[in-house]
């Protein structure tokens, strides 16, 4: 019988966001969720198939019946449903949610190899190892050579085809019916191998927290520990307990500077059943990883934001690590939350979910407050340790300026030396990337910007290259200043390439490692430099956030924070709360073993609360601080946010179109149910040819703000040229 089927188009639009009807007449299996190769507009598209019923009328009845040309599809492409009945239910709150067109939502949950795109049908697909096995027990007739290879085969019950070395021999035993070839699936991703762990007795207070999660009816909750405090064990031994219950484990960390150390725990803990998602991976490695979960080989997942997808059955308990994070914040479409999907997957499974942070995000804590999750801490340090003692260093204090270096104050040149002398190791802290913040012209001015962005671009010694932080652009370093043609060019501010250099050269005998975004693209730098560190083969680590959160660096006593307050200047709501988050985070990696740990604040704005709370290491005072603030603003947690961007490549269309669904939202909310800023150009208001403009949304009411929002998509609205996307609870404005 003819099968009828509603398809998405791959195309990520508002305007295409509905399922369009095709045709299949073919012998291939076909059913909901899977792929289909079809043409859309005289294009060969794939489309994703939502739904399918069966009808004994032809193409031609149907589409005279319904009024519309109906097509058949080209081609059928999987074997298999790619999502879980329980992941397709996840989709639709997803899109319901964040206000998404559903394809974007379903590619975001793919790998790339099994999204619902044409580019997938390019990507890695799985790959097989070819075993050999006795297919007739008979060596009648066999040379000597013959019987060496027959025998080893029978020895082993199966071989590698390869590994037998004589392939012309191994092709004629298969074509005379002694052998027979198998093929397996090959795992292109292997785990790295770690000794067997000690399990760890646990101290009364974190005995007590694992108690109350295992035994709470409450589902969700903040672990809240200091720095030290032994949050990981927890995660551990609350892994174990439901692996024993035949659950099984998703364990999320923010930066995939994490990953080692979390794998390194779980793996010497649990030796199998483990699978790794993250983005250093090919996206081979992806694709074997996604297959061996899915077919439910892996119980445990330990990854960073897209690992929230991990098609994971029975689910025990979501562990998000250092919840506080940005980086689980989306920042293209679907703009998703990775903490809201583990409650969403929470609802559906009825697992916990243990959200565990030194510095948890306002918003979590606040749902505390109310109630909403089950805060749980942990105030000490294992073993008692005392927390790092932090000194802040006034930089606009004459006395303080070390006349040898622009970077370093005296304080913490000298407690630099005093680590070394002592063979202790030390952290250093910049959150900036590359060698100077900006190249200017000395004789005019001028300042070299991003041709895309607009912005500044910042120069890489280590490349030799201009570098734009937004958008990756890069060109070569001029010689002579494009406006005045002059050659005095100079190199405004510094970052982290810049410390490096100048530890070099105020202690030559020091051996340093640094550790950014820049330098840990290649998976196996970013893993041999924190294991280098580890092991002590250098003495100073230096870098920007990726070092500040989770690790364990038992010999680093000093830790010093080189330019506290380069956030706070950032225009965001968040800034200071950044700021306190980081640098605590940061102080809390001195001091982790039985060697008391120190840390020096550098700061141009030492009375600042968020620089002086952080030195304290006080959370509940800073969150006290932060919340009279956001409150007064109307920020959240006391309000809920929602960006509309929209753009074009014709600034009067999207400048036009910006002020009329402004107009529409202010008429909405026209009995101060919600406050609508805007619109306003953002920080880049200008990108490869389009024009942008933003629209900022506060509202209490979420039902009835994304009743509203869900009008903007609709075509009536918005010009052709003119497109928007929605970006519901957004990190930065």
């Amino acid at each position: 019988m003819l099968k009828i089927l509603e398809v998405l188009i791959e195309h990520s639009v508002y305007t295409l966001d509905r399922p369009f009807t095709y045709t299949y007449n073919g012998l291939k299996n076909i059913d909901k969720g899977f792929r289909v190769l079809l043409n859309f507009n005289d294009q060969k598209l794939v489309g994703y198939v939502v739904s399918i019923e069966e009808s004994d009328k032809d193409i031609q009845q149907l589409s005279e019946e319904r009024g519309i040309e109906i097509k058949e599809i080209i081609d059928v492409i999987d074997k298999e449903p790619l999502l879980t009945n329980e992941l397709l239910l996840l989709s639709d709150r997803i899109k319901d949610y964040y206000l998404s067109p559903k394809i974007k939502v379903l590619q975001t949950m793919l790998p790339a190899s099994l999204k619902p795109t044409s580019s997938s049908l390019k990507q890695a697909k799985i790959a097989y190892e070819q075993f050999v096995v006795i297919d007739y027990d008979n060596e009648e007739g066999l040379t000597a050579k013959q019987k060496e290879i027959f025998r080893t085969v029978k020895a082993n019950g199966k071989v590698l085809k390869r590994e037998l070395n004589s392939p012309s021999i191994v092709k004629k035993m298969i074509e005379n019916g002694r052998f027979a070839v198998v093929f397996e699936e090959k795992h292109r991703y292997k785990l790295p191998e770690f000794k067997p762990g000690v399990k760890k007795i646990l101290t009364e207070d974190q005995s007590n927290v694992v108690k109350e999660i295992i035994d709470s009816e409450n589902n969700v909750f903040l672990l809240q520990g200091v720095t030290g405090s032994g949050k990981s064990e927890v995660y551990l031994t609350l892994a174990e307990h439901y692996l024993s219950k035949g659950k099984t484990v998703l364990m999320l960390v923010p930066e995939i500077s994490l990953t080692p150390m979390i794998m390194e725990q779980f793996l010497s803990r649990f030796n199998d059943g483990v699978a790794i998602l993250h983005s250093q991976l090919t996206n081979a490695e992806k694709y074997d990883e996604y297959r061996k979960i899915a077919r439910g080989e892996a119980k445990i997942v330990i990854g960073a934001r897209s690992a929230v997808f991990a098609p994971l059955s029975n689910i025990g308990i979501i562990i998000m690590d250092e919840e506080h994070s940005e980086s689980y914040k989306q920042d293209v479409a679907p703009f998703y939350h990775a903490r809201d999907i583990a409650l969403m997957r929470s609802d559906y499974f009825n697992c916990k979910v243990v959200l565990g942070s030194a510095t948890p995000s306002l918003e979590s804590r606040a749902r505390c407050q109310n109630g909403i999750y089950q805060l749980l801490k942990l105030e000490k340090r294992i073993n008692d340790l005392p927390l790092p003692i932090t000194t802040i260093v006034d930089m606009t204090q004459f006395s303080n300026i070390d006349k040898e270096s622009v970077i370093f104050s005296l304080p913490l040149r000298k407690k630099i030396k005093d680590r070394l002398d002592k063979h202790e190791q030390i952290v250093l802290l910049l959150n900036r990337r590359g060698y100077s913040t900006s190249l200017s012209c000395r004789s005019c001015g001028h300042v070299f910007k991003c041709p895309e962005c607009g912005i500044a671009l910042t120069y890489h010694k280590d490349s030799n290259l201009l570098k734009c932080h937004h958008c990756e652009y890069v060109c070569e370093v001029p010689q002579y200043c494009p406006e005045c043609d002059s050659k005095y060019l100079m190199k405004i501010g510094y970052g982290v390439e810049r410390i490096e250099e100048e530890i070099s050269r105020l202690f030559p005998n020091a051996k340093t490692l640094r550790l950014d975004s820049d330098n840990s693209k290649i998976k196996s730098k970013l893993f041999s430099t924190i294991n280098a560190f580890k092991n002590h083969e250098a003495d100073i680590l230096i870098g920007t956030q990726m070092i500040a959160k989770g690790h364990d660096f038992e010999n680093v006593t000093l830790v010093g924070v080189v330019l506290a307050d380069i956030g706070l200047s950032l225009p965001n709501y968040r800034s200071s709360e950044r700021s306190f988050q980081l640098i605590t985070q940061a102080i809390g990696r001195a001091g982790r073993s039985g060697k008391s740990g120190e840390a020096v604040v550098q700061t141009y704005s030492p009375s600042h609360y968020s620089i002086t709370l952080a030195a304290r290491q006080n959370y509940d005072l800073f969150y006290l601080t932060e919340m009279r603030l956001r409150k007064t603003q109307f920020h959240p947690p006391y309000c809920y946010m929602a960006s509309i961007t929209i753009s074009g490549k014709t600034e009067i269309n999207v400048v036009e179109t910006a002020f009329y669904l402004s107009s529409y939202l202010k008429e909405c909310f026209d009995k101060g149910d919600g406050v609508v800023l805007g619109p306003n150009s953002p920080y880049i208001a200008s990108q490869g040819g389009k024009y942008y403009r933003v629209i900022l949304l506060k509202y209490k009411d979420v039902k009835k703000a994304h009743l509203f929002l869900k009008e903007l998509t609709k075509p009536a609205f918005l010009k052709s040229s003119v497109s928007i996307s929605i970006n519901i609870d957004p990190y930065d404005y």
